[in-house]
């Protein structure tokens, strides 16, 4: 019975809306300008994804680490690792991500083309300390989530009518902001705490008048963290390509007064 409710849970917080009926972006230039270590983001659309919307105020609900192809992988211990989870063709892009009810998994970057995406590119990252952010990731493979995680975003669905005065601060601010932080970015936030890269430090002051950074716990991350990181450079594929001085106003735009409603509908 607890299996049969934990797979339902899975399937319904984990069912997707249409995609959108134009791109926001150019997925083609944006996976060749792609290289191992960067941050995917990706705007989901999922039930899960809604809540950790909600939750985090970004459009960003998930994060995936980008690991190149597996002939990318110059470790050969690392890539004989990879290929034990791979069932996907040489040729192919693959990113490592964390999915409620599937755990930390290997995947291909084609599964969100037909999604909105940013890169947050590490720029200072050293080439080994990117292969050492891969390793880590990749030795987190087929680590599951918890259940209880996938109740906390469940309830959060529910209308706020049906849920108890009592209980609102305890699903927002405590029960569903760390499971929702912990499934998509956490470890992505361990991994380039390993090899000390900064995401989001703190600072202290010490008594000589000198700094030093502090690490943040890697549970308190979301997704949008690493859009907000000065360390991490953002990288934009317009579906229109760069917009500049020049074309702006020779762009198609519609002349009758539409506008979108950010639901496929106009007005």
């Amino acid at each position: 019975m607890v299996k049969f409710l934990r797979i339902w849970v899975e399937k319904w917080l984990n069912q997707e809306t249409p995609p959108p009926s134009f791109p926001q972006i150019d997925f083609e230039k944006l996976r060749y300008g792609l290289r191992p270590g960067d941050v995917v983001l990706v705007e989901g659309r999922t039930r899960v994804a809604e809540v950790i919307k909600l939750i985090t105020q970004s459009r960003w609900s998930h994060a995936a680490l980008y690991i190149g192809r597996i002939h990318d992988i110059e470790n050969p211990e690392l890539r004989e690792q990879i290929q034990k989870f791979s069932t996907f063709d040489p040729s192919d892009q693959l990113i490592i991500e964390g999915l409620l009810g599937q755990g930390t998994i290997l995947n291909v970057l084609s599964e969100y083309q037909r999604d909105n995406l940013r890169i947050c590119r590490p720029s200072a990252l050293s080439h080994a300390d990117a292969a050492s952010v891969i390793a880590f990731a990749v030795a987190h493979l087929g680590t599951p989530y918890n259940f209880r995680q996938m109740i906390d975003l469940a309830r959060l669905l529910f209308p706020w009518s049906i849920i108890p005065r009592r209980w609102r601060s305890s699903l927002f601010r405590s029960n569903a902001g760390e499971p929702t932080r912990t499934v998509c970015s956490s470890m992505l936030a361990e991994a380039f705490n390993a090899v000390d890269y900064p995401v989001l430090p703190a600072f202290k002051r010490l008594e000589n008048e000198q700094v030093e950074l502090i690490k943040r716990n890697a549970k308190l991350f979301t997704p949008a963290d690493f859009d907000y990181s000065p360390y991490f450079k953002i990288l934009k594929f317009p579906f229109w390509g760069e917009v500049d001085k020049a074309h702006y106003r020779e762009l198609p735009w519609n002349q009758d007064g539409l506008q979108s409603n950010d639901d496929d509908t106009f007005t």
